[in-house]
């Protein structure tokens, strides 16, 4: 008997047929032996339709109340699963984040994850009761609910498969695993059987939207083995675990595009110590992730610095720019919205050179211009302008073999 941990996402529940899908696949695996816990998303739509409410009541909702408006969807849907359960004659009862103890910081709307405690859980699992929790949320030191950010579901189904020390957490989608690049915009991407936690980190953090990155991070430091699944099909789907040897002879394991990205360029920066730990350090201390940064060379004492940030932070680190700018004596704050960033990730880059050459000459021959550069021991990330991000996800898909019956070697 194993003690497995399913999580379904927005698409899995979206309606009352498809909780009867996933009612179905809950009971048979209790039926099969194991013990379940279930880790539930709002309905597909759902959160988007509560911040569309927020924002036609106030510009800037007060984010302590946005966590609690947000933290409802999730509620919806635990109930009717453990409904659908108790009406199958299954034991389940549903729980919050808060009963299950998840706790959190206090960052509200992307908190992270402090402790999870997981006791009404396994008091349920003892009594035989399957738990069904709601995912993206848990609780703070001040009793305030929060949530967990976008996919913040796939975190508490880690989290609490760490706590209870689960033998499995599978994650189920509407896709049936992990590919070698979107299928939407790469027609030829395979889905791979597994692969290590770092590729799999890097491409959540680089625009694949399977399992959220942080969930990811979570998996690797308390080795939790995850498996990406399809709520609508059965079959097997792609295993995230540790690094291997095979996994080391593949060059190049997938390719990301993320549009996600918006580029504030601070123009005539003085050029002397301590004004970019100034300037980011107050966007660290906003929350506001920044990814790729460039400082030119120094002219007439004076540089430009230019970094990335979600979209989504914006607003928020354009705002705060603009008071550093003026305070440090900057000539002028440039914004730049349409790129997207294009990426490589493989662990058997470390083994192989000429990567980031062949994919700088790929770029090239398609007339792709590169604005920044990035890379890690396992990703080379290129900023370029977002009409030509489908372009280069194709033709790199294809360069590096990834395609379904192709393999080329570098050279």
């Amino acid at each position: 008997m194993a003690l497995i941990v399913q999580k379904y996402g927005g698409t899995s529940v979206g309606t009352v047929e498809r909780i009867h899908r996933v009612a179905e696949r809950v009971e048979r695996a209790q039926k099969d032996g194991h013990q379940v816990v279930v880790v539930l998303s709002a309905m597909s739509g759902e959160t988007d339709r509560l911040l569309k409410l927020a924002h036609e009541v106030t510009g800037a909702p007060d984010e302590r109340e946005l966590d609690m408006l947000l933290s409802t969807g999730e509620r919806v849907t635990i109930a009717l699963l453990a409904m659908e359960l108790r009406g199958r004659g299954v034991n389940a009862r549903s729980f919050t984040g808060r009963q299950v103890g998840i706790h959190t910081d206090s960052a509200h709307t992307k908190a992270r994850i402090s402790r999870v405690t997981a006791d009404r859980i396994k008091e349920a699992l003892s009594a035989g009761v399957i738990p069904v929790v709601a995912g993206f949320q848990g609780i703070n030191a001040s009793s305030d609910v929060t949530t967990l950010g976008r996919g913040g579901s796939d975190l508490t189904a880690v989290a609490l498969a760490a706590a209870l020390k689960a033998d499995r957490c599978i994650i189920y989608t509407d896709v049936d695993g992990v590919y070698t690049a979107d299928p939407n915009i790469v027609p030829a991407a395979r889905r791979l059987d597994k692969i290590s936690y770092e590729e799999m980190l890097e491409m959540a953090s680089l625009g694949a939207k399977v399992l959220q990155s942080r969930s990811v991070e979570f998996a690797a430091k308390y080795s939790v083995p995850v498996e990406v699944n399809s709520s609508f099909k059965e079959g097997k789907g792609t295993l995230v675990t540790r690094e291997d040897a095979d996994m080391e002879g593949v060059m190049v394991s997938g390719v990301t595009g993320d549009r996600n990205q918006a580029k504030i360029t601070i123009v005539g920066v003085p050029d002397r110590p301590g004004i970019a730990a100034r300037v980011f350090g107050a966007v660290a201390n906003a929350n506001i992730v920044v990814d790729m940064i460039i400082q030119n060379v120094s002219q007439a004492s004076t540089t430009d610095i230019s970094f990335t940030v979600p979209k989504a932070d914006l607003r928020n680190a354009v705002d705060l720019v603009q008071r550093l700018s003026e305070e440090i004596g900057a000539r002028s704050v440039a914004v730049t919205e349409s790129i997207a960033k294009v990426s490589l990730i493989g662990v058997g880059m470390r083994s192989h050179s000429g990567v980031a050459a062949k994919m700088f000459e790929v770029l090239s021959r398609e007339g792709v211009n590169i604005m920044m550069i990035s890379t890690s021991e396992i990703k080379i990330s290129c900023v370029i302008e977002e009409k030509y991000l489908e372009l280069a996800m194709r033709t790199l898909h294809t360069a590096f073999g990834l395609d379904r019956v192709s393999a080329p070697a570098l050279g």
